[in-house]
């Protein structure tokens, strides 16, 4: 396999390693957001919740969609990718098709009038974050794989079934990684 971290950069995916046991990543893929020298910022996507946004976010009463763990960091903070950045103030395009953030009033009007559909947005709790080095030396251990982001897997609902076949989209050794057991004993 390829060395995973030389092909990390904000816009891509990383999908937790077939080895990565550790309960906040475990069979997780996520959207970095934000790739620097100085850290990281994704959103995990295939973590959905039974908290419904009506429940957490202020404003947003009308809202009957289910929020998503984004991952351990700042739990306590609500953050958004949408497909809407023609119209959402302040979104930051993340890929072509997909932005994050924007101004939060606006977006609660936009989507109470039925301009922007669930279909376009998704919600989370939190955010998963990495400091400087830190998400380097998970790669060199073997934790992460990384691959091309796209509009489909963001806003796809196939949860249970993502992490299997975006690390299965990668082809080659990849394919076994997929199909391991979760349990590495288990086979």
């Amino acid at each position: 396999m390829v060395n995973e971290y030389d092909q990390l950069t904000a816009g891509r995916l990383i999908m937790a390693s077939a080895v990565m046991l550790e309960s906040n990543f475990k069979r997780t893929v996520l959207l970095m957001c934000e790739h620097s020298e100085e850290g990281s910022l994704g959103f995990i996507l295939n973590r959905p919740t039974q908290i419904r946004v009506s429940e957490a976010i202020s404003g947003f009463d009308d809202i009957d969609m289910e929020l998503h763990i984004g991952g351990p960091v700042q739990v306590d903070t609500v953050h958004y990718l949408h497909a809407r950045g023609d119209v959402i103030e302040g979104s930051q395009e993340v890929i072509p098709g997909v932005f994050w953030g924007g101004d939060k009033e606006q977006l609660g009007y936009l989507m109470a009038s039925g301009v922007i559909s669930p279909s376009e947005i998704r919600f989370y709790l939190g955010y998963a974050g990495w400091g400087e080095g830190q998400l380097e030396g998970e790669f060199e251990e073997g934790s992460w794989y990384t691959t091309d982001a796209s509009r489909n897997i963001v806003f796809s609902e196939e949860y249970e079934r993502m992490w299997g076949r975006v690390v299965r989209s990668k082809g080659g050794d990849y394919c076994f990684a997929a199909n391991s057991p979760e349990m590495p004993g288990m086979n």
